[in-house]
């Protein structure tokens, strides 16, 4: 999966290049408020077009309809709701939802104020196209000249994409000579232009993804040591699949979040009104067995910042992590939890982090979470921070700069450490 061909291993001069980028940036009344995955994908297109490529760049924005798709139809949430309703209205509420749809998803959800975001970055080359393969697209991709990019419309808004059509991945790649995937975020899905373009060209990575792998693929496979992983949100479920692959590689599991009281309470202490997986008990039994076999070094938290509700107002107390009330529930970890884990990262050679410490967007359980971030920065380790919350920790604090790499894909990266192969990774050209 690492030995990847990048943009640089392959003549771009006055070749057509299909970039397929992550635009999917947080926008608000028509503004963008926050510029990072735009900024993060420049280095690849201005290569391209520093070296003479006629650039098609792609991209999904959230979740849309795809309402450039004949007969488009409703979404899971939608469905459930329509279900709720009388037969006898169930067809004009359905009518009046896609209706209602077709005009504000292309208002939501358009990469137009992404264009003109890129536009200021790149003095004006970039054109928009408000289709995919329609005649907008068609006639401002084959307009293009050298040192120039047209961004096509949302690629979600054809239902196609997200099923990986071969005859729509085939359509995509007639605009072009070249494939680059520079969209770590989605390379965990096989869809149309993340992974089934890829057949009909020769295909390479941008520099973000050839860091993403770089980076984190030499961390998994030969880490400088001692090696700390850091494991936090809701649910063991999500992470069983990491769990179990960081425990051939790691010196120290870390575990915080919703999910250590799973364990907690597999232990045999009580936890409290606290969030727990019962029917995975038995593998988080299993899990700290195996962490012992393999002479892991398995922490869990030993005080918590536990509260009476699950509100962010609710009174809350520190407290054993064996010995939580019956009428509480653990919101974070506690300060002695806080120095234990900041002790064992202190010295770490390699440190990856992924998943909060509580919930870490209310003030008064976001202390954990905090103090990881601090403790990470100031180890001296390298450092590979990933999912959401974590990210958002390290830039809120300012320690984003103190940090090796901070990884542009949740799910992507969990599935990286996982060690699963990345559809939109796998499809690209070896060197």
């Amino acid at each position: 999966m690492l030995n990847k061909k990048t943009v640089e291993d392959i003549d771009v001069s006055g070749k057509r290049v299909f970039v397929r980028c992550d635009f999917n940036v947080p926008i608000k009344d028509g503004v963008i408020t926050s510029e990072k995955r735009i900024v993060g994908a420049l280095p690849t297109i201005r290569y391209l077009l520093d070296h003479g490529a006629k650039v098609i760049l792609a991209s999904h924005m959230g979740k849309p309809h795809a309402i450039l798709t004949e007969g488009f139809g409703l979404n899971k949430k939608e469905k459930a709701k329509i279900e709720e309703l009388p037969e006898s209205e169930r067809a004009a509420a359905t009518a009046e939802i896609l209706k209602k749809a077709a005009v504000e998803d292309k208002k939501k959800f358009t990469l137009k104020p992404v264009a003109d975001k890129l536009n200021e970055y790149l003095g004006g080359k970039v054109t928009f196209a408000e289709d995919i393969i329609g005649p907008d697209a068609k006639a401002k991709v084959a307009a293009l000249k050298p040192g120039e990019a047209v961004l096509l419309e949302n690629i979600r808004f054809d239902a196609r994409e997200t099923k990986n059509d071969p005859e729509f991945a085939k359509e995509l790649a007639s605009y072009a000579d070249i494939y680059v995937n520079d969209a770590f975020g989605t390379a965990h899905r096989a869809h149309a232009s993340t992974a089934g373009i890829a057949a009909y060209l020769p295909a390479v990575c941008g520099y973000l993804i050839q860091k993403e792998i770089e980076v984190m693929g030499k961390a998994l496979e030969n880490p400088v040591r001692p090696f700390v992983a850091i494991l936090g949100g809701a649910k063991v479920s999500d992470k069983i699949g990491v769990i179990n692959n960081l425990l051939e590689k790691v010196d120290t599991l870390i575990i915080g979040g919703g999910m250590a009281y799973t364990f907690t309470k597999a232990l045999g202490y009580s936890i409290g009104t606290s969030i727990c997986e019962l029917d995975k008990l038995d593998l988080a039994k299993e899990i700290m067995a195996k962490a012992k076999e393999k002479g892991v070094k398995f922490l869990l938290p030993v005080d918590n910042r536990a509260g009476d509700a699950y509100d962010e107002n609710c009174n809350f107390k520190i407290v054993d992590s064996d010995n939580i009330p019956d009428n509480y529930m653990g919101l974070d970890i506690g300060p002695k939890t806080e120095k234990l884990f900041a002790d064992a990262i202190k010295g770490a050679g390699t440190v990856i982090w992924n998943g909060p410490m509580g919930v870490s967007e209310w003030e008064n359980f976001a202390s954990g979470t905090r103090a990881i971030a601090k403790a990470v920065a100031e180890s001296g380790a390298i450092s590979i921070i990933g999912g959401g919350d974590s990210v958002a920790a390290v830039e809120k604090l300012g320690y984003a700069d103190k940090m090796t790499h901070i990884s542009t894909g949740g799910g992507a990266s969990l599935e990286f450490l996982e060690g699963k192969e990345l559809p939109g990774i796998a499809c690209l050209n070896n060197k």
